[in-house]
This record gives structure tokens, C-alpha cells and sequence, in this order.
């Protein structure tokens, strides 16, 4: 027997490209932002027993150009193995096997983090796309007969991928209707009256891309919280990046995009609010979950929980 425990906010098979595939002519640097990030974890065996065997497996930031830097980074306890996924993304491993009964077990992850403002030129939004980050699964429909036919009727008159990118977008802004729930329904289930948050905001943005080979990315990470985001989002954030021929990847935010005097700020434009930890809707090792995942056995022998909280301070302009 065994048990299984997900975490927090939320392609399987495909080779990532360089993270750093932009024209260095068509995006500019226009600032730079300073972020101490911490993470706790903790890890509480209420009994009666122990588990014979018990791993976590925490998500790690890290160097992802052009969008940010991980200046320095302390884990404890500093006993782990790194674990590296199909799409690139870093976990520290942590055996926790026999913790007796009526202990806890804490986890700290400290880092500094440099978060760049990204502006991009697509005035020649034309050229071939990469085959990558362009079919369906799980999350993403795009082959889905509705997705495909909003993508073909939104694309209609656009004739540049920068153009339909822009008119996924929008429609995103102005249809869906922002409603938190902890959870990843999909891009379809975005359509639907039920309402949506970051995770159905950024699937839709994806899947209505690869509908018309367009090769779109999913991250998930962090959102720093100010005074104009917090009533938008929260610290766990979903958003994607989208493959313009020309600039390379741009990124996008269509949760905080969706305000309208907004709408220009998140497109084409990344602003440094935004941490990334994981690429990839459906990363390998977090096996459903987002930002960590737990794992123990045999499950009768002991009721673990697990709980979490991140904490992110600005420390300074760094340019």
C-alpha cells in the first residue's frame, strides 16, 4: 500500500528548446528586479506508526534566460538528491523513510533571484516555427473540435502568428470569468460556465496556439505581490510563453491581462513580478501536483501531512 500527496495552484514527451531562443536584436532588457524567495515545507507524522519508505520531491528555481537568474540558493536539511525532468526542471529528493511517530520533519529552501523586464519588437512577425511545445495533452486540447474551431475563427483575417497570439488574447481577456479554484480543469473545461483561474486562463492561451501550430509553453512559479496584483492573482501563478517568429519566445500573462487598462502591460511584455519554477503543465516527477509532490508506504502505517508556504521579498532594483 501506498500513499500519494499533491501540492498548491498547476507535455509530456517533448524535447524543450533553448530557453534562451530569442533574436538578441528583438528584445530588450529594460529593468531588473532583486527577490529573496523562501519555501517551507513541513512534514508532521501523526501516527501510530512509521513509514517504511517516504520521499518529497520539491520543485527548484532556477537560471531560466532570458527571463531570470538564481543568484545563490540554501537548502535544508542539505541531504537530497537533484532529480532532473524531461523538460529541464530541477527537485531536490528527500528520504524521510522510518520518521517515528509524532515528528516532524521541516524543509527550508532559501534563494536570491534577479527577475528581468522583457519588451519585444514583433514588427517582423514572420518566419518558420520550431517543432516543439505544439500538440495536445493532458490539460491542453488543442486537437479538441471547439478548441480547434475558436482557434480557426479567431485567426480568421490574422496574418501573422504575432496577430493571432494577440486575438487569442484578447478573447481570453474578455470571455472568461476569473474564478479561483485550486485546481487544473483544462483548456475545454475554460469554455464553460464554471468560471476559471490562472491554470484554465493559460491552458486556453496554449491550447488555442498549438491548435494552429503555434508552439506555446506553460509555466508555473511565483507572482510577487504588490498593490496593483494582489487583487489579480496570488503568490502561486500559472502563465504562458508563445513562439513569435522574429522575437522567439514572448511571453504573456492572460489572468492579469484580462483587466482591460491591463491588456497592453501582459502582452508582449514581461514584467518582473514573475518567478518561474517549473516549464510544462504536466511535469513527470511532480505526478499531478505543483510545486512538490509526497510520496510514502505503506499508507496504513502512519497519517502524514504535509503543509507549505512561500514567502517572497523585493530587495532592490539590480539595474
Amino acid at each position: 500500500m501506498f500513499a500519494l500527496f499533491l501540492s498548491g495552484c498547476k507535455t509530456r514527451a517533448i524535447a524543450p528548446i533553448a530557453a534562451g531562443s530569442l533574436a538578441a536584436d528583438r528584445v530588450k532588457i529594460l529593468s531588473q528586479r532583486q527577490y529573496d524567495v523562501h519555501q517551507q515545507l513541513t512534514i508532521v507524522n501523526q501516527g501510530p506508526g512509521q513509514p517504511e519508505k517516504q520521499n518529497l520531491w520539491v520543485a527548484l528555481i532556477r537560471d531560466f534566460p532570458p527571463y531570470q537568474t538564481m543568484t545563490s540558493m540554501v537548502v535544508s536539511p542539505n541531504d537530497y538528491q537533484v532529480v532532473v525532468d524531461e523538460y529541464g526542471n530541477h527537485y531536490a529528493e528527500f528520504d524521510f523513510s522510518n520518521q517515528p511517530a509524532g515528528t516532524t520533519q521541516t524543509v527550508k529552501i532559501d534563494y536570491r533571484v534577479t527577475v528581468n523586464e522583457l519588451a519585444y519588437d514583433l514588427s517582423g512577425c514572420q518566419g518558420e516555427l520550431p517543432q516543439v511545445f505544439n500538440q495536445p495533452e493532458l490539460h491542453i486540447e488543442s486537437a479538441n473540435p471547439q478548441i480547434v474551431a475558436l482557434a480557426n475563427k479567431l485567426s480568421q483575417g490574422k496574418g501573422t502568428v504575432c496577430q493571432k497570439a494577440r486575438s487569442f488574447y484578447d478573447y481570453i481577456g474578455d470571455t472568461l470569468v476569473y474564478t479561483y479554484n485550486g485546481a487544473n480543469w483544462g483548456a475545454q473545461a475554460a469554455l464553460g460556465p464554471m468560471g476559471a483561474d490562472c491554470t484554465e486562463y493559460t491552458d486556453l492561451l496554449v491550447a488555442l496556439s498549438r491548435a494552429q501550430h503555434i508552439p506555446a509553453r506553460y509555466f508555473e512559479g511565483l507572482l510577487y505581490l504588490d498593490g496593483e496584483t494582489s487583487s489579480l492573482a496570488r503568490i502561486e501563478h500559472a502563465w504562458p510563453d508563445v513562439y513569435m517568429p522574429g522575437a522567439g519566445w514572448v511571453a504573456l500573462d492572460p489572468t492579469l491581462g484580462r483587466v482591460q487598462v491591463n491588456r497592453d502591460t501582459y502582452f508582449a511584455h514581461y514584467t518582473p513580478d514573475h518567478i518561474i519554477v517549473t516549464m510544462g503543465v504536466n511535469p513527470s516527477v511532480l505526478r499531478g501536483g505543483d510545486y512538490w509532490t509526497h510520496l510514502y508506504w505503506p499508507g496504513n502505517s502512519a497519517t502524514i501531512q504535509v503543509t507549505g508556504n512561500w514567502k517572497i521579498n523585493f530587495v532592490d532594483h539590480a539595474g
